[in-house]
């Protein structure tokens, strides 16, 4: 269902984009996926502007903290996941071969968060609801749709994300996807596993899918507004998708879905 009013436990429920340029960036997302763009008026907030899709958050852009830049990162997409008790989650992120970059904190009255690695250092965030539950709409076009983890170690991440997040594991068996392995909690999947793609030394990272009406003429408006095309358009069981980039070389991917799937 597109609307969503609560997550269970271990389901990817956010994203937010890092940027150097946040009015480019706010511009460049509200141009491709028709976002109304909320920056947040506390100051305590920094610039953290929320993209709503039909009166609901989908996603978020945020100015990239300059300790990041000053590190060398790139500006970048950051997945989140729903946990019942975040408080919980260091010693079982550890204890699965984990790293802990940022310890829970409260993030004023809309939920508690920490942010972590696998043991491939592929980095995610993890949610606890508070007032914000995350996307409150999803699988149509211009909402989050699906989310792939690329990693060198396929069976490494399926016992960790198993053993951290509860998340289960099937080896794919589909004839036009490249997945190694899908994740899902429940009945319901929610993920895929995929070999690292990208020039040489790329790191494992998770990638957010967004939907669209039209993949090809998504990309062509894409390239118009300064972003790049990485991969794409392709045919898969699912429907068409691309990988792409926004003016910052933050990577993300769209999904024109078969038709009977998503909402």
């Amino acid at each position: 269902m597109p609307v969503r009013e609560s997550y269970a436990h271990g389901t990817p429920s956010w994203c937010d984009v890092s940027s150097r340029d946040l009015e480019g960036s706010k511009a460049f997302y509200g141009a491709i996926f028709g976002w109304e763009m909320r920056t947040a008026p506390e100051p305590e907030a920094g610039g953290y502007t929320m993209a709503v899709l039909e009166g609901r958050s989908a996603a978020a852009v945020t100015p990239q903290p300059q300790e990041q830049i000053d590190m060398g990162i790139p500006p970048h997409w950051t997945m989140y996941f729903t946990v019942d008790d975040v408080d919980a989650m260091p010693a079982k992120i550890e204890a699965a071969g984990g790293s802990v970059m940022a310890r829970p904190f409260d993030v004023m009255t809309a939920g508690r968060m920490m942010v972590a690695t696998d043991p491939e250092g592929a980095v995610f965030c993890l949610w606890q609801a508070g007032e914000n539950i995350g996307a409150e709409i999803v699988n149509q076009p211009g909402a989050l749709t699906w989310s792939e983890l690329y990693t060198a170690d396929h069976e490494q991440a399926a016992a960790f994300y198993g053993d951290a997040l509860g998340m289960a594991t099937r080896m794919s068996e589909s004839g036009t996807s490249a997945a190694l392995a899908i994740f899902g909690v429940g009945d319901t999947e929610l993920a895929s596993v995929l070999p690292i793609m990208g020039p040489e030394g790329t790191p494992p990272h998770w990638l957010p899918y967004f939907g669209v009406e039209d993949c090809a003429a998504t990309l062509a408006r894409i390239n118009e507004l300064g972003g790049q095309v990485h991969m794409g358009p392709m045919d898969i069981d699912q429907g068409r998708i691309a990988v792409v980039a926004d003016p910052e070389g933050a990577a993300f991917a769209l999904i024109e879905l078969a038709p009977g799937l998503g909402a």
